[in-house]
């Protein structure tokens, strides 16, 4: 009876988690009879409901629903990753301007961490797809002052070359610092020219002077608008940005959207700057990316994961 005790449990923790165990579910409950079936079902209440009147168990729709949805994780995974990066990142925007405020730090995210031929190509890609411009929808899904940072944003073709006028990025930390004491919001015409139109290394630099100059992080400073945090990390430490959606992705209670960073960040980023972000990771949260996974997911979809998170070691 401890055997299939061990079995309940095993099969119990293959049903929960980021993504459905696929290995457990096979190798155990493939060879289970008909009692071992009835004792899961009686010592799974969080998966099944008992009918007193009728006599039976059945299955709790809500936690059906989650099983087909964990179990999708690794196939969508695997769909994103053998995607053209042009036309993942226009089926991302669409679903994130579908998602509405929610979804404003992705379109946030793949316009600020992209290049400018990266992005460009998404929005090609988005023609192809859609039938519209990224710019047209963002216009007509965004509402209120977001809608001029984000459709900058989505607009821009940034210089990539090396060159960075000093002066003038020690002018702009100082644009930003009197913007900022004076309430800066994500409308401010000053600060959505410096944010969407300037280089990353440009802007680095005015990150840079801020710090020389006022003595705390441009990023710290935006602490209270998540969007212009995102942008800012996005454009000058990317390595935190993404570190950051990777760890409220495998935090308890996630929202759905929340939890799909997860697979997103690690697939755009797998060939990119994977190292740079597991070195964040663990400077942040105080433990290894890799662990983390190991611990919050589950089956071919935690296996997956690992095998990307790994490719550039």
């Amino acid at each position: 009876m401890a055997d299939v005790s061990h079995e309940l449990q095993a099969v119990t923790k293959a049903f929960s988690g980021l993504g459905v165990d696929e290995k457990s579910l096979i190798s155990i409950a493939g060879k289970w009879q008909h009692d071992h079936k009835n004792s899961f079902r009686k010592a799974s209440p969080s998966h099944f409901l008992a009918d007193k009147e009728r006599h039976f168990e059945k299955w709790n729709e809500q936690q059906v629903e989650l099983i087909k949805h964990e179990a999708l994780r690794f196939k969508s995974a695997l769909v994103l990753w053998t995607m053209h990066p042009w036309e993942r990142d226009a089926r991302l925007l669409k679903e994130a301007l579908i998602k509405g405020p929610e979804g404003y730090n992705l379109v946030i995210e793949i316009a600020c961490s992209r290049s400018s031929e990266e992005l460009l190509g998404a929005r090609k890609a988005y023609h192809s797809l859609f039938d519209s411009s990224v710019e047209e929808d963002v216009a007509s899904h965004v509402d209120g002052h977001k809608r001029k940072l984000l459709l900058a944003l989505v607009s821009a073709y940034r210089y990539e070359g090396s060159r960075v006028h000093d002066g003038n990025a020690k002018s702009e930390a100082e644009v930003l610092h009197r913007a900022i004491n004076n309430n800066i919001s994500d409308d401010d015409e000053e600060l959505v020219r410096i944010l969407c139109t300037r280089s990353k290394l440009h802007i680095s630099a005015v990150f840079k002077h801020y710090k020389q100059l006022f003595g705390k992080d441009l990023s710290e400073e935006f602490h209270g608008n998540l969007s212009l945090k995102a942008a800012l990390e996005c454009l000058v430490i990317p390595e935190v940005y993404f570190s950051e959606v990777l760890d409220a992705a495998m935090r308890e209670g996630a929202t759905d959207f929340t939890q799909e960073g997860l697979t997103r960040v690690i697939v755009s980023q797998a060939d990119g700057n994977m190292e740079e972000i597991k070195a964040a990771y663990h400077n942040l949260f105080g433990a290894h990316l890799s662990h983390k996974i190991e611990e919050t997911c589950l089956g071919n979809f935690k296996d997956f994961l690992l095998t990307l998170v790994a490719r550039g070691e």
